[in-house]
């Protein structure tokens, strides 16, 4: 089993569920198993989980209620939730969609069609992240999948802009104005967008460099002050391979087909 695989939560009452399920999944993905919604509540809080596969019924916190506290619950929201139940009522499965379930299995399922699921949502919120540390003028609240995480990378998109001139901005005074402790910041950006803090304010440094660029008010040297740069050539090494292109390339570019 590969370290870098993606771990997969599994959450069932029944012991044989979980034992096909881990099965069916364990050659992809780093499995980890809970017996009921308490229980995998306590394992999100200290592991790094890329999806949940949670039955409904189950004692003491069901599935419904699970996939509640995680979607409302800041430091897990962006975790998709993937439920699976034997009640194939219309009625339960717009409930699970309204806590905002990321997809819903009726029991029995096809092994083959859950690998697809996980696969397909893991493989979305990848390319979308893709895109946006690659294309130049994207948002990062473009990578939210709730409202918290929506809110959370507005504010953070903010503070980082109100910043870039700082050369020495990193997670520690990010997590000061965010009012938040250093690791659990450091967790919430890495989970939603696979980079570091650090990574990320670089690639807003170099998304407002390149919006300063096409507004030709400055020479490629200022932009590259403003946001934060103290070399020229360091900017435009960093923004080539963020990019694909360097600033003078970029401006051609895009002047070139308006």
């Amino acid at each position: 089993m590969n370290s870098m695989n993606p771990t997969i939560l599994i959450v069932d009452d029944n012991e044989e569920i979980l034992d096909f399920i881990e099965q069916e999944l364990n050659d992809k993905y780093t499995v980890i198993r809970a017996l009921n919604g308490s229980e995998a509540l306590h394992i999100l809080k200290i592991e790094a989980i890329q999806a949940v596969v949670s039955d409904v019924m189950m004692p003491e916190l069901d599935g419904f209620e699970l996939c509640r506290r995680i979607k409302q619950n800041f430091e897990y929201s962006h975790i998709p939730v993937i439920l699976l139940t034997a009640k194939n009522t219309l009625q339960s499965k717009i409930e699970g969609l309204e806590l905002g379930a990321d997809a819903y299995i009726e029991k029995p399922f096809s092994p083959e069609y859950l690998r697809v699921q996980i696969a397909n949502l893991l493989t979305n919120r990848a390319m979308i992240r893709e895109y946006f540390a690659s294309t130049p003028m994207v948002h990062m609240k473009s990578m939210a999948y709730s409202r918290a995480d929506e809110l959370f990378l507005e504010r953070l998109g903010e503070i980082i802009q109100q910043n870039l001139e700082d050369a020495d901005l990193d997670v520690e005074k990010l997590a000061q104005f965010m009012n938040m402790s250093r690791p659990t910041l450091y967790r919430k950006i890495k989970s939603i967008s696979d980079l570091t803090p650090n990574e990320l304010i670089n690639i807003t440094r170099l998304k407002k460099a390149a919006e300063l660029l096409l507004e030709g008010k400055f020479k490629i040297y200022e932009v590259a002050l403003i946001v934060g740069y103290g070399s020229q050539t360091n900017f435009g090494r960093n923004f080539l391979k963020q990019f694909g292109m360097t600033p003078s390339e970029y401006i051609a570019q895009k002047l070139g087909h308006l």
